[in-house]
């Protein structure tokens, strides 16, 4: 009998996955009861020594057995989390996944698909492009043939849209760099892209109100020569706004400007009847950033790059002989590797198809609906709150505020104080030249009670 440890796949791998899971779903309980909040009190350091101390030696020259060794670590890291479950964890765009969703990547570790080479991936090439192209009709639902390519996230989303810009305009002879504009409250990762690509530094057009300005974006457009990408946000990082999606639409075909819409919070809105129009004037754009483990519930990674005309995504093409040899696609067989920048990639598609398969359009409306329902609910009991100063109606999910007549520093000093206490995890963002704490809800789960003891937080740490 072999005394080696069993594999994950195979007709054998349930078998030896059953028990292991057994021990993995009882060390999060021990985790999460241990820490008793949205995160682990003390800071830092405390929470350095406590997994150094938890964990030991991580390489010790005889194993600790498998048993041990998913208990210890994985009660640890479990324990020191920042916990997207718990309603007082509500800093970032950081969802907690659907158990469904989550339950289906267990699965994709299982098969571990390499989604760079039909042979390595039969089943989940096929299912990829059944969802890619779901998703892109989705996104583009009056577009001939619209694709879609599976991310990382946001950022490499917006990345390869830059990317795409660049050879689509290539590819066309214009002459020069293209020249991204992009809105003082766009996302940093499109100047990254401009960085990387070795662009010309993005002209930042002015957000004064935290969305692109239409007439200086007009203005701006006016003064330039050569290709150009407008790259709009539908969904800030910082309050969740949307930039005029129809009006910066119209400017960009009057000046012959290519427009990317950075959707990676905002997509989510697509499967809500109720909030979908917000959306208006999305598929005029030539490419999309979506992030489903933002407003989809899905664990990281979830992006997809939607493009209206698939025949760009070939400026991606690329062949390797051991992966997509010239005979081997004449053949028939798919060539995967020009899906991505990426060769080695997870089939991240699969807990994505399963979560849209279970919950169905409907399903996930009612997800998004909730959490923006919530942000609403939060809003009113900030503006009702007398010790409390409210930023703005939320777009989205995200709601601004603080304690009234505040400076930054004190409101910088209660964030990080609820944070060392383990009590809450709120955000910060600069909006009007000043600061604010933020509250991005993304638990469906969050009840008024819970918002209400979040606020009481916040009231308690403010100084009198």
């Amino acid at each position: 009998m072999s005394t080696l440890p069993p594999l994950a796949g195979g007709a054998q791998g349930p078998d030896a996955l059953r028990p292991l899971l057994a021990t993995v779903l009882d060390a999060l309980h021990e985790g999460a009861t241990r820490r008793g909040g949205p995160l682990p009190a003390g800071g830092p350091d405390a929470v350095t020594a406590q997994l150094h101390d938890r964990v030991g030696t991580l390489l010790p020259e005889h194993g600790t057995g498998p048993d041990d060794a998913l208990r210890t670590l994985v009660t640890a890291v479990a324990e020191g989390a920042a916990d997207p479950a718990d309603p007082l964890c509500a800093a970032h765009l950081h969802c907690p996944p659907l158990a469904v969703a989550t339950a289906a990547d267990l699965a994709a570790s299982a098969l571990n698909p390499s989604m760079d080479s039909w042979d390595q991936a039969p089943a989940a090439s096929a299912l990829e492009a059944l969802l890619t192209g779901a998703l892109a009709r989705e996104t583009y639902p009056d577009a001939h043939r619209p694709d879609a390519l599976v991310t990382t996230g946001g950022t490499e989303a917006n990345q390869l849209a830059v990317l795409l810009a660049r050879e689509t305009h290539d590819a066309t002879g214009r002459h020069g760099a293209v020249q991204l504009l992009v809105g003082e409250n766009a996302h940093h990762s499109l100047a990254r892209a401009a960085w990387l690509l070795g662009l010309p530094e993005p002209l930042v057009v002015p957000a004064p109100t935290g969305t692109l300005d239409p007439a200086a974006l007009d203005d701006a457009l006016t003064d330039l020569r050569g290709p150009r990408l407008v790259a709009a946000t539908a969904g800030t990082t910082d309050a969740g706004l949307i930039d005029p999606l129809p009006e910066i639409a119209d400017i960009c075909e009057r000046h012959g400007a290519r427009l990317h819409i950075d959707a990676a919070y905002g997509a989510g809105l697509l499967f809500s009847a109720r909030h979908a129009a917000r959306l208006h004037g999305l598929t005029r754009a030539h490419t999309v950033t979506l992030d489903l483990h933002k407003l989809g519930w899905q664990p990281v990674a979830a992006g997809l790059l939607a493009v209206r005309d698939h025949t760009e995504a070939h400026a991606l093409t690329h062949t390797a002989d051991y992966l997509n040899a010239d005979d081997d696609t004449e053949a028939g067989l798919p060539d995967l590797l020009g899906r991505s920048l990426r060769t080695t990639r997870r089939p991240d598609i699969l807990k994505t198809a399963v979560t849209l398969k279970a919950l169905g359009r409907t399903g996930l409306g009612t997800l998004v609906d909730h959490v923006v329902a919530a942000a609403h609910h939060l809003a009113r009991l900030v503006d009702a709150h007398p010790a409390l100063e409210l930023y703005d109606t939320p777009t989205l999910s995200t709601v601004l505020f603080r304690p009234t007549g505040a400076s930054d520093d004190t409101v910088a000093t209660i964030r990080r104080d609820l944070l060392t206490e383990g009590r809450a995890v709120l955000g910060r963002a600069r909006m009007d030249g000043r600061l604010w704490l933020k509250a991005t809800l993304l638990n469906p789960h969050t009840e008024p009670g819970d918002l209400a003891a979040l606020l009481k937080l916040v009231e308690g740490h403010t100084p009198r």
